[in-house]
C-alpha cells in the first residue's frame, strides 16, 4: 500500500472463516478478499505460500488468526519474497465476534502500521499490536 491510499485492501485467511470477519469487514467499507472469493472452492485449501505470494503481490494487507505462520520456513519465505503486511490475532481461541472486536478496535494502529513496506507481522491484542517479525 502506498502511503498515499487510505483504503486498505484486506486479504482474510481462511483461519477467520469465509462469513462473518469477512463480512463484518466488508460492512465497515473495506474490499476484503477471502481464499474463495480469489481461489474459489478447494477441497484441500490453498496452500499458505500461496496465497501470501499473491496477497504481497497484489498489496493486500493479510488478516489471520495463524500465529505459526512465522515459524513455518515456507510460509515465512513467501511473506518475506512477497513484502507482506501480515496482523495476527492473538489468542486463537476467540469467538467471531471477539476477532472483529480486535481488529476493529485496533484499526488506526494497524493503518499507521501500514505505512511501512512489508515483509512484516504483528500481534493484534485487544489493547494494541506488537510487531513480532522480523
Amino acid at each position: 500500500m502506498s502511503s498515499t491510499r487510505e483504503q486498505l485492501e484486506l486479504y482474510v485467511d481462511s483461519s477467520l472463516g469465509q462469513a462473518a470477519v469477512p463480512g463484518a469487514l466488508r460492512a465497515l467499507g473495506f474490499i476484503v478478499h477471502t481464499e474463495v472469493s480469489i481461489f474459489g472452492r478447494v477441497r484441500e485449501g490453498i496452500p499458505d505460500p500461496v496465497w501470501l505470494e499473491r496477497a504481497g503481490r497484489d498489496d493486500w494487507v493479510v488478516f489471520t488468526k495463524d500465529a505459526r505462520i512465522r515459524y513455518r520456513t515456507a510460509e515465512r519465505e513467501a511473506l518475506a519474497r512477497a513484502g507482506v503486511r501480515a496482523f495476527v490475532l492473538a489468542g486463537g481461541n476467540l469467538r467471531a465476534s471477539e476477532q472483529i472486536d480486535r481488529f476493529v478496535r485496533n484499526i488506526n494502529r494497524i493503518r499507521n502500521a501500514c505505512r511501512s513496506p512489508g515483509p512484516f507481522i504483528y500481534a493484534v491484542y485487544s489493547d494494541g499490536i506488537e510487531k513480532i517479525y522480523p
